[in-house]
Order: structure tokens, then sequence, then C-alpha cells
């Protein structure tokens, strides 16, 4: 999501400037805060890579180069190699939209990173870990709470056991929050920081960084 606002979801972080064309744009599930139309017309890529199903919904609005994965499918982008992976997480678009099983990502080149989307944990993890270096582990969301289908600042420490990355970069926090909630930038990056003090319980072996929106971090 790279727009102003969503529904009672407005960005608080700078929006970020034209997207270079990319590969591949790899899109976990169908909720509107992870399948937005805007968003996606602001990229330049080659492919659009989305759950089997939900490619439907990005023909009718115009966009292209669209493929469809199911669970365990693979797809090369060029050198890279991307296997969808499970993710404990329902979705479907609007109320009574089909649901669309939803993705993660396990991505494999010079690195292997694993991107969830979504998700809760589940035990199929595991058989992620082999040589993983980088796990992108979601622990916040847009309101006060997290329902069922989510990582929070525990959860995602516990999945460190499962994922055994060499590298752990929290994500889904910091750039949005709810219209009405406490606007103190300490406030929304506190999720951030409070996996980064379970990890370091959890799994100290763990490198933990924590990137502000749109920071970078260099993995070799």
């Amino acid at each position: 999501m790279l727009v102003p606002w969503l529904g009672p979801v407005r960005r608080v972080v700078a929006e970020p400037g034209p997207i270079s064309p990319v590969d591949a744009v790899l899109v976990s599930h169908v909720h509107y805060d992870h399948l937005d139309f805007a968003s996606l017309r602001r990229v330049r890529t080659e492919r659009f890579v989305v759950p089997a199903g939900a490619g439907r919904l990005l023909a009718r609005r115009g966009l292209e180069n669209v493929i469809e994965l199911g669970r365990g499918e693979e797809l090369s982008v060029g050198p890279v190699e991307v296997v969808a992976t499970d993710a404990e997480h329902r979705a479907r678009r609007g109320l009574v939209g089909t649901e669309i099983p939803a993705l993660g990502y396990l991505i494999s080149g010079p690195v292997r990173v694993y991107f969830p989307g979504d998700t809760d944990l589940f035990a199929g993890m595991r058989d992620l870990q082999p040589g993983l270096d980088v796990a992108l582990l979601p622990v916040a969301g847009w309101g006060p709470r997290l329902g069922p289908g989510h990582l929070d600042p525990a959860g995602a420490a516990e999945a460190l056991r499962l994922l055994q990355p060499r590298v752990a970069i929290p994500i889904h926090w910091g750039t949005y929050r709810r219209v009405g909630l406490n606007r103190d930038p300490a406030v929304l990056r506190e999720p951030a920081e409070s996996f980064a003090r379970l990890a370091a319980e959890t799994a100290p072996e763990v490198d933990v960084r924590i990137l502000e929106p749109g920071e970078s971090s260099e993995i070799r």
C-alpha cells in the first residue's frame, strides 16, 4: 500500500517517490491493505504475482502481466526462484467475496528471503529454515489489537525458533495508523522494539534489524 490513506487508515510517513522498474511484485493476499490497485499502478513492473484466484481482480482493473501461483508452486524471475508458501490467514475481497487462500513467498537468489505476508504461526515454517538468510516478519497491524491470522511481537519472536534465519527484519509497523489512535512515533515503533527484545531472549543468535520506513539494509 503506497497511497496516503485507505478508509480509516492514514499514512504517517512520507509517500515514496516513483518506484523504479522492478522484475516482479509479489502480492500475498487480497485484503485491501495488501492489494490496492492505486498503489499497484504506481509501480513499473514486468509481472504481478498473486494467489491463485486473484488474477481476475487485477484484470478487471486493467492490470496486465499477472501470474497466479498456488501453494507450493514456483516461478523463475531471472536468476531468482520464487516459491509460494502456506500462510495462516483467511482472506476475501469485501464481506461477501470468495475466499482466496493467502500466500507467503520464499525468494531464493544470492540470499534466501522469506516474506510471509499476513500469517499466524504454523508448523510448516520449520520446513523453510534450511539456509534461510532473512525473515521479514510482520509484528503489528493498523489498529489497537490483532485478530487471528496475524503475528504480534511475541508470535514473530516465536517464529524465529521455527525459521532460524540469520537476519530478522520486523515489518508491517510504523507506516500507517488508524484515525483516532496515538500519533506518537514512539508508540508506532513499539511493536518493532518489543519484537527485538523478545527475539533477544527467544533466538539470541538472530541478527534483528529494525529499519525505519524507507530505510534499507545490506545482506551479505
